[in-house]
């Protein structure tokens, strides 16, 4: 089995949307200079014993071209060259869009479920929670301002089956889906068990940085709840001991430079 870790560019933002109140005023200091920080955004292709698998999706490539109301490129523009597009990247590995059989999305933001119309005739896992909610959030609320992290497009694309995933499974050998909700009502992060390597735990924004996870939790700037997203943060960590593993940490520039890319792989 081989794992690929896709680089489909890279999000901007404030840090305390990623931190919650990092840079804030104080009594004593009570103007402050917040600081402009660096996302990368990955996706996951695991070669595995009954074909491909693909662990989320990035960000549709015309984000910045009105795919995204205004107020989202405000606050998370997008950066993304053509050879970070997600069907370029599974090029690099030697992968077609149609080699992929099955697509894991570990919740529907506008970063992790992008690419969706190029799956429609793919098996799609979601967390059931969470596509309720973000389903209900698109067709309740007219204005998109109100949508939160959620793309309309997104979500309206006609695929093969959608499974609404509720509890913790193995979807291969090797392969685990885990429930970590708190950062969404509902989200699926994967346990991957290599043979040289070990075992990789990819909790993706139930764990944006490695300041959030260690040594003390701290809450991100997005939470939909924050009792589920501490108890989340501790089923990884429990994993973790559990398995000797390793985490890979969602949206953590610094570390991201620290990681093989495709065409590199884990086996």
């Amino acid at each position: 089995m081989k794992m690929y870790i896709l680089n489909t560019g890279y999000l901007e933002t404030d840090e305390n949307n990623v931190i919650a109140c990092k840079n804030i005023g104080t009594f004593s200091n009570p103007i402050i200079q917040n600081k402009w920080i660096k996302l990368p955004v990955m996706a996951f292709l695991i070669e595995s014993s009954e074909g491909y698998i693909l662990y989320d999706l990035g960000s549709n490539p015309q984000a910045m071209e009105g795919y995204w109301p205004n107020h989202l490129k405000e606050i998370y523009p997008l950066y993304q060259t053509f050879e970070e597009r997600l069907e370029n990247q599974l090029a690099l590995c030697n992968v077609k869009v149609s080699d992929i059989k099955k697509v894991i999305i570990s919740h529907l933001h506008l970063d992790h479920a992008g690419n969706l119309n190029l799956f429609k005739d793919a098996d799609i896992y979601v967390p059931k929670a969470d596509y309720l909610y973000a389903q209900n959030k698109i067709k309740s609320e007219n204005n998109p301002i109100n949508h939160g992290g959620y793309i309309k497009a997104d979500l309206e694309v006609d695929v093969k089956k959608i499974h609404l995933v509720e509890d913790d499974f193995e979807i291969s050998k090797g392969i685990k889906i885990i429930n970590l909700p708190g950062h969404t009502p509902g989200l699926l992060g994967l346990i991957v068990h290599l043979k040289k390597e070990g075992t990789f735990i990819l909790p993706q924004d139930c764990i944006y940085t490695q300041e959030i996870y260690s040594p003390v939790p701290k809450a991100s700037g997005l939470l939909y709840d924050s009792i589920e997203y501490f108890k989340s943060i501790e089923k990884v960590r429990e994993l973790e001991k559990l398995y000797n593993a390793k985490v890979i940490f969602a949206h953590d520039w610094e570390f991201f430079k620290t990681l093989k890319l495709a065409p590199n792989f884990y086996e």
